[in-house]
């Protein structure tokens, strides 16, 4: 749980800390909260809270049982129950939700508004019904008296479904190009809509008129504020029968009496980013108002600041839990945020434990480090003379030193230094040759990983400083002192494997160049051990001999490269001799399979066979078909070709067709014998 605090106003966050995967097993969960002190003392209000990528609205149902979220991607919405303090359900949906709400006091009846023109209704059991509107919409509002849904848009028309007579009804005209939002005042059912031209326009339901219109956009301008484009409507509230909020494009917040054009009110948020929601706290007489970077609560009445709230992350919704002061937030990441203010009220009743431990965390504060003391060594109290202080309350003992009072520190170090300036202008001058020092390339000190690559690129560094050509050549940057590569020096799983085939091959010369090399590296090494302030750079040979060199290299190249290869065959061969005793060594078990009944088992040369000839193409294959008569070609009197083809049969089909092919000439010849002696005895012959 961590704690913000603003204005003396502590504000808890109940949804930080690690998050744990849910494809890990419960004994694996277990044994991380064992390990993990974050992962123990994190507080997980409500189990799985939080959407694959990002989620995009929230709203708590009217009976308080249920907290609705819809995300993406893949489009979805989630159902919490708080009485359980889990997900309930969880359904897809076809395309992203700009906005939903709740039409009953539980969530049995939800209504969608997708940003591909369709209308979603769902009923308890999931999907009800899906219709459309003709332009793109962006907000919408319920009407309880008359059960109409009006929807506003990309459009100068506000759309209206009667969800009694389940049809649209005639739409509201209004002056502006689009309206962005709208909201239906509970009380006496004016709805107010806000359009792109920064103004509001109030309508009456029951006569379908326009009552009132007011330009926001003028209003909103004073002489502190600084505005480069046209303000617009992105938010609208009302709070009660008369008083009504309305946010800007441009991060403005302006408090309307409806009885009045000029706004009582108007509060910037100096971001200049669109307010996204307005809340309204009445126990307090506060506003909520949210823009994507913060979360700010106001008075009213005065406009002064009471505390804000800034998230790590963009918000794109903010819902206030009713009569409590609980917090909920859609953010630009996978999280939702859960927020408790005890100040705005008290926690909800299905999670009253919140209670309890904020009291206890309000009574028992966690110790601090006091700005008024200063941090000491036994080596600084050395220096200052200082250590027969070791045991009295002047010291106090902490870790691998002491704490002192700062007053008592500066005192004693004027009296023991008081050439202090001298150190300090040493220390100056000292930090000037250090930053000249700096643009150099430094030999001394080289990275723990892939020393010999960073020595030959500071070596042909320092060949295109001395080269002529130097002012010819393009500036490119240095590899060592980019932070892009940073990681290659560092991390040893980057470390160039001098072993290995593709190594070897690609630099048949590595060993020789790499001498010159390593001789240099023990003397940097040394050079570190012994800690010498001034760099000497150590006597190599002359120029002459190193051009030699390099030409018997050239020479030399074709011949190290086949030594090498003959090298890596031998090792192949010894491995492929390793690999053969190894085989021979090991006793191979008869493995035996069961054939599936109604199945004939062939020899392996069968399967070979049909793989080789599934690899011939379409003119081989049909060749040998014809040659053992399963494939006939013949001409047709149109003048195309039809091939007949006839399944070949096997073995076994064969035999037993030759059985029954006995059998029925068996049983012919015994029906024939046995009519020759029934004839026979009729005559009054006797039987031979």
């Amino acid at each position: 749980m961590q704690v913000s605090s603003l204005n003396e106003v502590k504000i808890y966050s109940l949804s930080c800390g690690k998050s744990l995967p849910e494809w890990l097993s419960d004994r694996k969960k277990r044994a991380l909260q064992k390990k993990d002190v974050d992962i123990r003392r994190r507080i997980e209000l409500i189990q799985d809270f939080e959407m694959p990528t990002v989620s995009t609205t929230i709203k708590v149902s009217k009976d308080g049982q249920y907290i609705l979220a819809t995300g993406t991607y893949k489009p979805r919405v989630r159902c919490y129950d708080t009485y359980q303090l889990s997900l309930k359900f969880e359904r897809c949906l076809d395309s992203d939700v700009v906005t939903f709400d709740i039409l009953s006091d539980d969530y049995s009846k939800i209504v969608f508004l997708h940003n591909d023109r369709y209308i979603e209704f769902h009923s308890q059991q999931g999907f009800y019904y899906k219709t459309r509107i003709p332009k793109f919409g962006r907000d919408f509002s319920y009407h309880y008296p008359s059960c109409d849904l009006y929807f506003v848009g990309a459009s100068s028309e506000v759309y209206r479904l009667n969800l009694e007579q389940g049809r649209y009804l005639n739409p509201l005209q209004t002056d502006a190009a689009e309206n962005n939002v709208c909201d239906i005042n509970s009380m006496h059912g004016l709805f107010a809509t806000g359009t792109i031209e920064g103004r509001v326009e109030c309508w009456d339901p029951r006569t379908r008129n326009r009552v009132g219109l007011l330009d926001c956009a003028l209003s909103s301008v004073t002489a502190d504020t600084e505005i480069d484009s046209l303000p617009t409507i992105s938010a609208l509230k009302f709070n009660g029968a008369l008083n009504m909020a309305v946010g800007t494009s441009t991060g403005q917040v302006l408090l309307y009496d409806l009885r009045s054009s000029n706004p009582l009110l108007v509060k910037d948020h100096q971001f200049g980013l669109a307010i996204k929601s307005i809340q309204f706290q009445n126990s307090l007489d506060l506003i909520l108002s949210a823009d994507s970077r913060i979360i700010k609560m106001w008075n009213k009445d005065t406009g002064k600041i009471f505390t804000s709230l800034e998230p790590e992350h963009d918000i794109n919704d903010v819902c206030l839990y009713p009569d409590s002061g609980m917090l909920l937030t859609a953010n630009e990441t996978p999280k939702m945020g859960i927020y408790y203010i005890p100040v705005l009220g008290p926690a909800p009743r299905w999670c009253s434990f919140l209670d309890n431990l904020t009291e206890e965390l309000e009574e028992n504060p966690e110790s601090t480090v006091y700005d008024d003391y200063k941090f000491v060594t036994r080596k600084d109290l050395d220096n200052l003379g200082l250590t027969h202080l070791i045991g009295s309350p002047l010291l106090r003992a902490y870790m691998h030193g002491f704490f002192m009072d700062i007053r008592l520190y500066h005192k004693v170090k004027l009296m023991v230094n008081p050439f202090a300036y001298e150190e300090y202008r040493k220390d100056r001058i000292r930090q000037k040759i250090e930053e000249t020092r700096a643009q150099r390339v430094k030999l001394k000190k080289l990275p723990k990983v892939n020393k010999e690559l960073a020595l030959k690129l500071i070596e042909e560094e320092e060949e295109k400083q001395r080269s002529v050509w130097k002012k010819k050549l393009k500036k490119l940057p240095n590899i060592l002192s980019d932070d892009r590569f940073k990681v290659m020096f560092e991390n040893p799983d980057f470390q160039v494997d001098e072993q290995s085939e593709e190594f070897r091959l690609l630099n048949p010369l590595v060993s020789k160049l790499s001498e010159k090399r390593k001789k240099k590296l023990k003397l940097l090494e040394q050079q570190e051990f012994l800690e010498q302030e001034e760099e000497e750079e150590p006597e190599g040979k002359p120029s002459d001999a190193e051009s030699s060199e390099t030409s018997d290299d050239e020479k030399d190249w074709v011949e190290e490269v086949r030594k090498q290869r003959k090298l890596l065959r031998q090792e192949e061969k010894l491995r492929w001799q390793e690999r053969f005793k190894e085989d021979q060594q090991t006793v191979l078990k008869p493995q035996f399979f069961e054939i599936k009944a109604g199945e004939e088992f062939r020899s392996f040369k069968d399967s070979a066979k049909k793989q080789k000839l599934m690899k011939k193409p379409l003119e081989d294959r049909l060749q040998l078909e014809a040659k053992l008569g399963t494939l006939n070609v013949s001409d047709t009197t149109v003048g195309s070709k039809q091939l007949t083809f006839t399944l070949k049969r096997s073995e076994q089909q064969k035999k037993q067709q030759e059985a029954e092919k006995q059998h029925r000439q068996e049983r012919k010849r015994l029906r024939r014998s046995a009519g020759h002696l029934k004839t026979k005895h009729r005559r009054g012959r006797p039987f031979h």
